[in-house]
């Protein structure tokens, strides 16, 4: 059988190259050999010959986080060099990745999202009226960054200064959104038309870890992550169902993964990742484990639905 030549992207210019890189080494690891004849591609310095290559690849896998990787850009190029990708296309990245457009469908599409503000660098912000509308503490981030990268848990209203600042270091446009304590949760998707909704994932930050920050996603031991999650039944099937309907709000393809938080009985839904990481421990591969798929079936099933849905959309485009 001929071998799949495939493109394996990673690395890329945002701040979680690192992480990329690290994911790329692993999936490049797990892919299997005797299936694909595979080239590697850094989008920081490979993008030339990413072009010239292009009517020899078969498929490309995207290993790539944050702008630049994660946003439709990367992707709008595959579209343009007709090369079949795994997950999100151009519309579903880049409504993903922004987080105030994310949470204005998550609202349309009656999904529950924690209470929220925008504020862009050419606001004055009102931290009193932020303060009486939504309460403390408050969560600040930047709307278009990754990994937790450049967010703040403000308790007193004093800290709000710094912490705006430190968001505007990584986007020109934040959230405010309200704080809610309770369970963090994940959960996964995986397919095009056909979803399956994977076993839930409870995530518990270690100690000196208020939530699942960039540490205690990245440095071993820092997180307890247990699968399947210590929820009821009826519960389960709550997230997995909400996780199914952000998905299909974002216009998301392939797969994604679901944050959210559980606060007694109620449900909420904080982002939507359309390339989650991809080491054989991070959380998306581990839930599809927990479903009986291994690293490498996983990395099978995705390049095979990245084809799958090419083939579809050019059916639709030549129609």
């Amino acid at each position: 059988m001929k071998k799949i030549r495939l493109a394996l992207l990673a690395g890329g210019i945002s701040s979680e190259r690192s992480v990329s890189l690290n994911s790329g080494n692993q999936v490049f690891d797990a892919l299997d050999k005797h299936k694909y004849d595979i080239v590697r591609y850094d989008p920081k310095t490979d993008l030339t010959q990413l072009v010239m290559d292009a009517p020899d690849i078969d498929a490309a896998l995207i290993i790539l986080h944050g702008p630049y990787g994660e946003d439709g850009t990367v992707q709008g190029l595959l579209d343009l060099l007709d090369i079949p990708y795994q997950g999100a296309g151009v519309l579903g990245s880049a409504v993903a990745m922004n987080k105030l457009l994310s949470k204005r469908l998550y609202r349309q599409a009656d999904i529950p999202t924690p209470d929220f503000c925008s504020l862009t660098g050419a606001d004055d912000a009102d931290i009193p009226r932020l303060v009486r509308k939504l309460g403390l503490p408050l969560v600040v981030k930047p709307v278009c960054a990754g990994s937790s990268v450049g967010m703040t848990i403000v308790k007193t209203a004093s800290d709000m200064d710094q912490a705006i600042q430190d968001g505007f270091a990584h986007d020109d446009t934040l959230i405010v959104e309200a704080y809610v304590k309770g369970i963090e949760l994940t959960c996964g998707v995986l397919g095009n038309e056909s979803l399956e909704a994977l076993p839930v994932i409870e995530i518990i930050p270690g100690q000196g870890h208020e939530y699942f920050d960039f540490n205690a996603k990245y440095v071993a031991g820092e997180t307890e992550e247990i699968c399947p999650a210590r929820i009821d039944e009826q519960t389960t099937r709550k997230v997995q169902d909400l996780a199914v309907r952000a998905h299909q709000a974002l216009f998301l393809k392939g797969y994604s993964r679901t944050d959210m938080i559980l606060a007694g009985n109620d449900l909420f839904v904080l982002e939507t990742n359309t390339i989650p990481g991809m080491t054989a421990t991070s959380l998306y591969p581990q839930s599809a484990a927990a479903a009986g798929y291994s690293f490498s079936r996983l990395l099978d099933t995705l390049i095979q639905l990245a084809i799958d849905e090419h083939t579809n959309k050019t059916k639709r485009r030549d129609q």
